[in-house]
């Protein structure tokens, strides 16, 4: 019995690694492009005369274009989870997450090749995009099927650690490389370095989700031919739970970007806050947004999601506001305002894994969780700095704090219609 439970908890543990340490690559890849875009911005669009910021603007709106290439990952690589395993589609979305690194990282630049350089650098981003969207689809399914009983929330919660750890590798490599190389190296060659670096570290990740053990179950081939769902399958059999996973990730992907990376912007074009010291508290509000994850994980297994999720809705939709209020020009107000808007986000971000893949039958769980969470992410999380900038060119800077508040109200009448999930068996 002692082996037999021995080596279950290794199988778990490696199950676990599998999961977090290729969701890690995948994050620090997708972050340290935004880390870096000043950097390598003039590699890839030429300069303009008039306007100094169109190289940074261009390589922002790539950025962007990412976002709304994850619902499709969602979609494709989610069906594609359902129909032939949960491990395919993570080996595929570590490895178009790499791809799309090595892409960038070895890409000529605008100098050398023209035009060809840009469309590299877009189609590099709509990879890495599609994978990040079907990351969270299989991923999501994976550590949830993977948990023993009563641990789901504390399984799920790794995913949000592990990329919030990938965030802080990224803010640390291109600190120190920016620190130890000249500008002129740091902007002809030196940001080239953590783009090669990811794309290593995908081939690291892809050996090791090699070795996982698969965990959607297995149907006799008559069945699975007969039964194989279709891409939207989910959406017209379960349509409720579709849109619930939508309204779950409304307001927390709006938060989520502005907390942990926009806030300093935010507060330097409507306060006066320097940006630049926004790098320390970052680190200091992510390190414990970090932390909170599998306490918050392992909460949930004992008193539910819904409460969580009820005090993320709460909190952000009374506090968004005043929490923007309270932000001026001194380092002490962002890092309070960063902690207290992580900590209640952290009540979502260490259950939302686990609470989206039980609304979902295994058939049908990948795709179920990943386009509605997806298109969420890109419709609220992927333009919320936009709409943020945009008020604030207006003369409405405190309209966004009222944009989240509502948002999240709508996120919070949804976690009130949500079933409890915690304590039942998986689907």
């Amino acid at each position: 019995m002692t082996e037999l439970t021995s080596g279950r908890s290794t199988s778990r543990l490696r199950q676990l690694t599998a999961a977090s340490v290729g969701n890690a690559v995948e994050w620090f890849d997708w972050y340290v492009y935004s880390m870096l875009a000043v950097y390598f911005a003039t590699q890839f669009f030429p300069k303009d005369a008039e306007n100094s910021l169109v190289p940074l603007l261009s390589t922002l709106a790539v950025f962007a274009v990412g976002f709304f290439a994850r619902p499709l990952g969602g979609l494709v690589i989610g069906a594609l989870a359902d129909r032939f395993g949960r491990k395919a589609a993570l080996s595929a979305t570590v490895g178009g997450m790499g791809v799309g690194s090595l892409l960038i990282g070895a890409a000529p630049t605008y100098e050398q090749v023209g035009v060809l350089a840009p469309a590299l650098l877009l189609v590099a981003r709509l990879v890495q995009g599609a994978s990040a969207g079907g990351e969270y689809a299989a991923g999501s399914a994976f550590l949830v099927e993977a948990a023993p009983e009563g641990r789901r929330g504390l399984f799920s919660s790794f995913f949000y650690a592990s990329a919030t750890a990938a965030n802080l590798l990224a803010i640390g490599l291109s600190a120190l490389l920016a620190n130890l190389l000249s500008a002129e190296d740091m902007n002809s060659w030196g940001w080239r370095v953590p783009f090669l670096l990811g794309a290593v570290g995908a081939l690291v990740g892809l050996w090791i989700r090699r070795h996982a053990e698969e965990t959607l179950e297995t149907v006799p081939a008559e069945k699975a031919t007969a039964r194989r769902p279709g891409f939207f399958t989910f959406l017209r059999e379960h349509p409720r739970e579709a849109f619930m996973v939508f309204g779950i990730t409304a307001a927390p992907a709006l938060a989520f970007y502005v907390w942990t990376s926009y806030l300093p912007t935010f507060a330097g074009i409507t306060v006066g806050f320097d940006p630049k010291t926004g790098l320390l508290s970052g680190v200091i509000a992510l390190s414990w947004f970090l932390l909170l994850q599998p306490v918050f994980g392992l909460l949930s297994d004992r008193i539910g999601r819904k409460p969580l999720l009820l005090v993320f809705g709460g909190a952000f939709a009374v506090g968004a506001v005043p929490m923007l209020s309270l932000l001026d020009d001194t380092f002490t107000r962002m890092l309070v305002v960063q902690l207290v808007g992580l900590t209640f986000l952290a009540c979502w971000s260490s259950v939302s894994a686990a609470v989206s893949a039980e609304l979902f039958p295994a058939s049908l769980r990948s795709a179920g969780i990943g386009f509605p969470y997806a298109l969420s992410v890109a419709l609220f999380g992927g333009t919320g700095p936009y709409v943020a900038t945009w008020l604030v060119s207006m003369g409405a800077p405190g309209a966004f704090g009222w944009y989240i508040a509502v948002l999240a109200l709508l996120s919070f009448l949804v976690y009130l219609r949500l079933p409890e999930t915690a304590h039942g068996p998986l689907r």
